[in-house]
């Protein structure tokens, strides 16, 4: 990887795509139509702050940001609302509530506050919608099927208020190595057999490429979908898989996933949203962000607009 921050021209001659160090195309100028629904999702740039992210937008001409919770809170709620409504920018998705697997008592109820102020966070930044990571098994608990049981039912205590805040629940499946420690939602199928009894405008479901690529039934379960999809965020799956595997996912394009088939049976169903790039890596994670924006820009445009 060419180290970070070397002062090269991102986009220029000379400028080299992150993380690969391979030599880069021009980067798209901002105005570029092909640009008009690609979103920067904050993970991809965790060390910037909300109003840093919200300048790099402006800069590589990004026009929509999904924005994390820890990062909204350190900047405060108001004030990133206000720095993402001035700038000119969508906010694509909030990020992230769930995590609704708990055993009744204390645990289950703070899970069901906790998500209650996330909805009121994303009303307020004006997101619309809320991408649910479910929960995984409580520690020592082998129960699987009372696990999405639960998570089922808070769903269901959840979605009207959802519904009254004008946000969406947007139910994420995890690839199934998460299945343990993060969602036991584990294919679109399953979130939408959840969603499903819900109305369509208080729950839908979050459509990852990262986690849905290798499902055999994924194009068949995207049609299904349909007005259901919420979200849509797309990485890579390359290997090898670090040891910490939810570090794993990869710019757009230096994988094995066929995200640009994903992308149109997406589109397919009517999804006319925003494409959210959303990136877990030390070593994107390490680099210039500009040149992290610079690069997913060009990817966008070569693989997905």
């Amino acid at each position: 990887m060419r180290p970070a921050d070397t002062g090269t021209d991102r986009s220029g001659p000379g400028a080299f795509d992150v993380p690969s160090g391979a030599p880069a195309e021009a980067a798209p100028e901002p105005g570029d139509p092909r640009l008009a629904r690609l979103s920067l999702n904050q993970k991809t740039v965790d060390r910037w702050s909300v109003p840093q992210a919200v300048d790099g937008c402006l800069r590589a001409g990004i026009g929509a940001i999904g924005l994390w919770r820890e990062h909204a809170a350190a900047t405060g709620v108001a004030r990133s609302a206000r720095l993402v409504r001035d700038a000119g920018l969508r906010v694509s998705s909030y990020c992230r509530g769930g995590f609704l697997t708990g055993h009744p008592g204390s645990e289950r109820s703070a899970a069901l506050e906790d998500n209650r102020r996330a909805l009121d966070e994303a009303a307020e930044l004006g997101a619309p919608c809320l991408v649910m990571v479910v929960g995984g098994l409580p520690g020592g608990d082998r129960d699987l099927v009372g696990a999405r049981e639960r998570m089922a039912e808070a769903v269901a205590e959840l979605a009207p208020y959802a519904a009254q805040r004008g946000v969406r629940l947007a139910l994420e499946p995890l690839h199934p190595m998460f299945c343990a420690d993060r969602a036991v939602l584990s294919t679109l199928g399953q979130a939408l057999d959840v969603a499903e009894r819900f109305p369509a405008e208080a729950v839908g479901v979050t459509v990852d490429t990262y986690h849905v690529w290798w499902d055999p039934r994924v194009y068949t379960d995207i049609a299904r979908a349909a007005e259901r999809i919420a979200a849509f965020q797309v990485c890579d799956w390359t290997l090898p898989l670090p040891a910490d595997a939810l570090m794993g996912r990869g710019m757009v394009g230096d994988g094995h996933a066929d995200i640009p088939a994903l992308h149109r049976a997406v589109d397919a169903t009517g999804y006319t949203g925003d494409i959210e790039v959303e990136i877990f890596n030390a070593e994107v994670w390490a680099a210039d962000p500009d040149a992290v924006l610079a690069t997913l820009a060009r990817r966008h445009v070569r693989h997905i607009a």
